[in-house]
Order: C-alpha cells, then sequence, then structure tokens
C-alpha cells in the first residue's frame, strides 16, 4: 500500500473532474473525470466522463480495485471513459471482475461499452426506475427517472453508517426533494441561472441551476451539500463563492467541489 492509499479517509469521495457539458469537456478548464467511492473498502466509480483515467492514474487511484461503474447516463461527460476504466478495472481482461450499471439506453441500441470489454465484466446490471442494488457494503436506489434527454438516473448510496444522494443531470421537477432526502448531497448544479428551450442541435435544456439547488438544500436540509458539475457560466462566477452565499441563504454547509478534492464522510459525524 503506497502512501497516497494510505492517507485516504476510509470512507471517501474523490472528486476526479468537476466539469460539466460539452464546452468544459472541450476546453479542460475543469477536468471531467466523474467521482470515485472508497466506502469502508468498496470503491466504486460514478460517472467516468473524459479524463478519469489519467485523474485516477494522478492520484495513485487503483483502478483494478474497482468493484463497479455506475453511470448515471449516455452522456459523453458521465461516460467518455468507461472503455478505458472498464479495461483497467479488469487488468486488461486478465482478472474478469467487476460490474457496469447504466441505464438501459445506455447498454442497447447505442451501447457506451465495446462488446469485448462487456465479456471481460462479471455483471452488467441495467439500472431501472424505483429499484435497488448492492455492491459488496454498500446500497444504492435509483428513486425516480431525471428530466433529461436520455435515460438518466441519480442515485441514493447507503453505506454502514451514512446515507448520501447524488442528484445527476436534471432539469428541476416537483417531487424531487422527496427521493433524495440523505445526510449530504452532491448535486450536479450547471447553471448560474434557470435556463429553459432548446440548446445545441435542438436538444431540450435540462438541467439545474444555482436557484434550484437552493431549493433542493432549503427543502432537504442535509448536514452539507456538495456542488459540482459545473458550466461555464458558474465558473467564470467563482462557484467557491457561490457556495458561501448559499451557506448563508440555506443554514446548510455548501461545499463547491474542487478537481482533485477528497471529501471525508466522517464530516458528517460532527
Amino acid at each position: 500500500m503506497n502512501e497516497r492509499e494510505t492517507a485516504l479517509p476510509k470512507d471517501s469521495l474523490t472528486f476526479l473532474g468537476t466539469g460539466g457539458a460539452r464546452f468544459m469537456i472541450i476546453s479542460q478548464l475543469l477536468a471531467s473525470g466523474g467521482i470515485w467511492l472508497n466506502l469502508s473498502g468498496t470503491e466504486i466509480l460514478l460517472d467516468p466522463g473524459p479524463g478519469c483515467i489519467v485523474h485516477a492514474t494522478k492520484r495513485k487511484l487503483k483502478p483494478e480495485k474497482l468493484r463497479a461503474i455506475v453511470l448515471s447516463h449516455r452522456h459523453l461527460d458521465h461516460s467518455g471513459d468507461v472503455n478505458v476504466m472498464a479495461e483497467a478495472m479488469t487488468e486488461g481482461g486478465l482478472n474478469r471482475h467487476g460490474a457496469l450499471y447504466a441505464p438501459a439506453d445506455a447498454l442497447n441500441s447505442e451501447p457506451v461499452i465495446f462488446s469485448y470489454l462487456r465479456k471481460n465484466l462479471q455483471e452488467v446490471v441495467v439500472m431501472e426506475e424505483k429499484k435497488s442494488y448492492a455492491i459488496g457494503n454498500v446500497t444504492f436506489s435509483t428513486p425516480v427517472r431525471h428530466r433529461h434527454p436520455v435515460e438518466t438516473y441519480g442515485m441514493v448510496f447507503k453505506t454502514p453508517e451514512h446515507t448520501f444522494s447524488y442528484i445527476a443531470d436534471t432539469s428541476f421537477f416537483n417531487g424531487i426533494t422527496e427521493h433524495y432526502k440523505a445526510e449530504m448531497l452532491i448535486i450536479n448544479t450547471l447553471f448560474l441561472e434557470p435556463r429553459s428551450g432548446q440548446g445545441i442541435g435542438n436538444v431540450p435544456i435540462e438541467h439545474l441551476s444555482v436557484p434550484d439547488a437552493v431549493r433542493i438544500i432549503t427543502e432537504i436540509k442535509p448536514k452539507i451539500a456538495i456542488l459540482t458539475h459545473f458550466g461555464m457560466s458558474i465558473w467564470r462566477a467563482k462557484p467557491w463563492e457561490i457556495a458561501e452565499r448559499m451557506t448563508q441563504a440555506t443554514g446548510v454547509r455548501v461545499i463547491a467541489a474542487r478537481d482533485g478534492m477528497v471529501f471525508d464522510l466522517a464530516e458528517l459525524d460532527g
């Protein structure tokens, strides 16, 4: 075990990227590598966008220790490195193990994972609305399908000690807060202000904004909320300053994630 592995908290989240959507991907002003979960020895990779393998190895995280890769949806900023991470998780196919969890449309008509790599995995699981799944000593549920152009799910993770929710890409909809009550929230917050209508290529604009995140945090009242998956408008407005204002407005500690940030779940015990 190297020094970096020893230094990681027992229950932690490492943000391998905090940028979201196409312009962040092509500029890499913020990385787009997803989130690495280390939960009492169960390691799970969440939404490995482009650059995930680079940022994981840079931080001396070991893909062969992963038990699973989980995709909230098929878009490039969430799945761009799924193939290389599956290859790394299975040590080039020499060690057949691990699972991939993803919505049906990420696996069927235009799959994001190569067929030869699927054979190296022990299991490929199609996620569905209102279902629960177990990975080692961790369970997670996909309580509701999101409002997004492709099939998309957020997750509620439960460990032996903590519960936290990951609110993936979506527009705000009535009842969303009922599905994600937890000690901690991770909220993909792309826009500074609400947007609607059609975007590039007439694709519907369906992402959360800062006012949406404020409403969600105010209604759920978690111990801590972490904002991530920032678009250009938030980046230019300085997300750390936005988080500070949100803390004052909601009475909840709000953190703007940073590329490479390691969050220790023990902070929820205070």
